[in-house]
């Protein structure tokens, strides 16, 4: 219903239609400025504790071998296949990935079964992820795991239920700009307990490069700080291997088992 005389009803219309005449320009302005700050947001967003989980797993999955390495010091290292995949889900998020060593010539025959947990590190701590290495319950029936079709595999209900005895833990952080590495870590000082070879514990470092090349360095100390297995002048280096087959500079070579057995003790702890 109307009211009022009919100079102030023009009078009100006038300014109303005004006001709306300018209403969508600084509607557009907002606009403008709250999708210009997301975008900002997003693009500044720094990377979650579950982003470095979804990066450290995703690298420690493949095959590699150290074969670069042993081409290089055939006295200290040999070339290894590394070979890791996904596993399961844990409820809270965390990744179980399958993980077996052998040599480059014996695939099917891998002398290390593992089972990685990958997860974040609380917030309390000063790292970023926490890397788990758990035994396996069954491990023959793990054997060959990765190479295997998905429904030839154990199930990952059945893998978490295979879930055995915590073995060591590591805590890596993102590597600081300017390094060539991209999260590096270690195990505590005091390591963890192991008993193979006269040691009483052992520590582990890994460092995750770009490509998904992995350093690693396991070692056992007795009671009085000797090193009593591991090998002693660096970690072994895994870099991922095209999907063609490569020849191994060794391959001419015959080893007699004594031989292998003794670098192997100098080198690795065996499947126990």
């Amino acid at each position: 219903m109307c009211t009022g005389s009919g100079s102030g009803s023009g009078s009100d219309s006038d300014s109303g239609s005004n006001g709306w005449s300018k209403a969508p320009g600084v509607v557009l302005k907002a606009l403008v400025l709250v999708g210009g700050a997301l975008l900002l947001k997003r693009l500044t967003k720094s990377t979650t504790r579950w982003d470095h989980t979804r990066i450290v797993a995703d690298s420690l999955a493949g095959e590699k071998f150290s074969k670069e390495q042993a081409s290089r010091d055939p006295d200290n290292y040999f070339n290894m296949r590394w070979l890791s995949c996904p596993a399961a889900e844990m409820v809270d998020g965390s990744r179980v990935l399958y993980f077996e060593q052998a040599f480059w010539r014996t695939p099917h025959k891998p002398f290390r079964q593992r089972f990685f947990m990958v997860k974040p590190c609380s917030k309390e701590m000063k790292c970023d992820v926490e890397l788990s290495t758990h035994a396996i319950r069954d491990s023959e029936e793990y054997k060959n795991f990765c190479d295997r079709s998905k429904d030839q595999r154990p199930q990952p209900e059945e893998v978490i239920g295979d879930i055995a005895e915590h073995l060591t833990t590591i805590y890596l952080k993102r590597c600081d700009r300017g390094k060539r590495c991209l999260y590096e870590g270690s195990t505590p000082a005091d390591g963890f307990s192991n008993a193979w070879n006269g040691a009483s514990y052992c520590t582990s470092d890994l460092t995750v490069l770009k490509n998904s090349e992995i350093h690693t360095w396991d070692r056992g100390y007795d009671d009085n700080g000797n090193q009593v297995w591991g090998v002693k002048d660096g970690p072994y280096e895994f870099k991922s291997a095209p999907g063609s087959s490569f020849s191994d500079p060794f391959s001419s070579l015959t080893f007699p088992p004594q031989f292998i057995e003794k670098r192997i003790e100098g080198s690795f702890v065996l499947q126990e």
